[in-house]
């Protein structure tokens, strides 16, 4: 390990530099010397003291030290993950929760998204088929995200809105609201009532597609990390008059340990690519279609039948969904939960997240 001298200046934990109970920074960084050097260091078994020139003295436990270095970061994982193809996922036999159980216990819901952290979804039985027991559901984690789509979406195919969603055409797999600066963390999908055949909703594992593109060609895994592209939602129907515009990459990671947390893939909402230069372009064509290969491969599709009673949480950053066309009428609802604060539900029962 290595450690900047200004760094360890600044990252002092003594009651003038650090408040403990609110766990924030007091010390004004801007106030250390960029040239400082401590006077003296010393070594007492796992405590390190740096004696400042102005007298101050820090204190670290080794095993701060090496939990909060930048090595010891690296290796670390921050969200484990089990990734799946629809085999794999069958194969785990993952347990649904129950829509009382779920409300009333704290275990009840920690199992929920110990799940749904380990495999980007996870389901809700019994749940009574109306919009405010599933709105109640949602809320039971996190706090609804509201969007251009209102709070709770309601939809059938009636195309009220300008999206494809409200069609009863097939949809190929896809991240939803690409064009957001900050996509949607976590979607709800409730199927209130179906008269009709087809309708079957399709789950991809974004992350397993993606890791089969970092083992076969990681400098096309690269590529698609690094290229930003814009994404577009253009809408004039109704009263509905929305221009949305999000930018990033396919792929986004952490730049220091390399780790996957979104992809951001939407063929339907990918805008003008304006933002590559004609020598790279052609490179991400093939990277993208390295890429989409592994995403449409039949053994990485997951089909599930959503049904009254059912329902679906999907960690949009992570894994695709899509759906066969359908006859007859459709009723669906749901909604999106803003991805901090279901995290921080899952931090507060002793998750990792």
């Amino acid at each position: 390990m290595r450690f900047d001298y200004v760094w360890l200046r600044d990252h002092c934990r003594s009651a003038s530099c650090y408040n403990s109970k609110t766990h924030q920074r007091s010390l004004d960084t801007a106030s250390v010397d960029l040239c400082i050097k401590p006077k003296t260091i010393r070594l007492d078994e796992t405590t390190l003291f740096f004696t400042w020139p102005d007298g101050h003295v820090t204190r670290y436990d080794l095993d701060w030290l090496v939990k909060n270095s930048y090595e010891g970061q690296k290796q670390k994982v921050i969200q484990p993950r089990i990734l799946w193809n629809a085999k794999l996922y069958q194969q785990a036999q993952v347990p649904s929760v129950d829509f009382q159980n779920f409300l009333k216990t704290n275990d009840e819901l920690k199992k929920f998204l110990q799940n749904f952290l380990l495999y980007g979804i996870a389901f809700v039985e019994n749940v009574p088929p109306t919009r405010e027991h599933t709105e109640k559901l949602a809320e039971r984690i996190s706090l609804i995200r509201e969007t251009i789509y209102g709070r709770m979406w309601y939809f059938t195919s009636d195309f009220s809105r300008g999206d494809t969603a409200y069609t009863k055409l097939a949809l190929d797999r896809h991240t939803d609201t690409t064009y957001f600066q900050e996509p949607c963390g976590i979607q709800v999908f409730h199927c209130l009532k179906h008269e009709g055949t087809g309708g079957k909703t399709l789950l991809v594992d974004g992350f397993y597609a993606a890791q089969q593109v970092l083992q076969k060609a990681p400098e096309e895994f690269e590529l698609l990390s690094k290229v930003p592209l814009k994404h577009e939602y253009i809408e004039n129907v109704g009263e509905c008059h929305n221009h949305m515009i999000g930018v990033g990459p396919v792929l986004n990671i952490y730049p220091w340990n390399k780790e996957l947390y979104l992809i951001r893939y939407n063929n339907y909402d990918r805008a003008v690519i304006n933002t590559v230069p004609y020598d790279v372009v052609h490179r991400w064509y093939i990277a993208h279609r390295t890429l989409t290969t592994e995403l449409r491969k039949p053994e990485n599709e997951l089909w599930v039948k959503l049904k009254p009673g059912k329902v679906l949480f999907i960690d949009n950053w992570r894994v695709l969904h899509g759906r066969e066309s359908f006859t007859g009428y459709r009723q669906l609802c749901g909604c999106y939960l803003t991805r901090d604060d279901v995290l921080n539900t899952a931090r507060l029962l002793g998750l990792r997240a």
